[in-house]
């Protein structure tokens, strides 16, 4: 069966081709990401991860879809994507020396049946001077990152633990992935997306 990732982060493509799955990119056009007010942060990365995977399912009904989002959490305050450079600079003082929470949603769509499942990672930031969230927001790097921060990048350096998936904080928890796809049915077992060659 055709494996479809749902999302044109090409940081969610790196980790499943890294993990020997093989598979194509349909992008999920026109899905609104906006979180609604008060709505818990669980529910919500579940809603969007739905959201983009129904978004294609509708167009490929007779293969496997896998839909994603992910969030950052401090001090109770959900970070997106940031809006701009003050934006992702506003996020990385919030971040500094504190230790937060990322949250994904995944959401599997195939044959009509659904399921999905959320991962948590508690990251912990050193502590960040001026100059280094002025450079770091220079980089470019902050931009469509939830958090305004790639820990498999330049933010490297700033992560002093961390507790759970990396995968997850990069935006695709695998090893859950791929429970997720062998508890939807046995005919969508994983080894059918596996590249054997590699």
């Amino acid at each position: 069966m055709r494996l479809i990732l749902a999302s044109q982060s090409p940081r969610r493509s790196l980790l499943l081709r890294a993990a020997g799955f093989e598979f194509d990119i349909v992008e999920p056009t026109g899905v609104d990401e906006t979180r609604r007010g008060g709505e818990d942060p669980i529910v919500y990365v579940v809603r969007a991860a739905h959201a983009k995977a129904l978004r294609v399912a509708k167009n490929y009904p007779d293969c496997c879809v896998i839909g994603a989002d992910t969030i950052v959490i401090v001090h109770g305050e959900v970070l997106g994507k940031p809006r701009n450079s003050a934006d992702a600079a506003r996020m990385l003082r919030l971040l500094s020396g504190q230790t937060h929470k990322v949250l994904t949603g995944m959401a599997v769509h195939v044959g009509g049946r659904q399921m999905s499942e959320v991962r948590e990672t508690r990251v912990r930031f050193s502590r960040l001077v001026e100059p280094e969230i002025e450079w770091y927001v220079r980089s470019g790097e902050s931009r469509d990152k939830a958090g305004g921060y790639a820990i498999q990048g330049l933010a490297s350096r700033f992560v002093s633990n961390i507790e759970g998936s990396y995968s997850n904080v990069v935006g695709l928890p695998i090893e859950a992935l791929h429970r997720l796809l062998a508890n939807i049915g046995s005919e969508q077992s994983p080894r059918n997306f596996f590249n054997t060659n590699t």
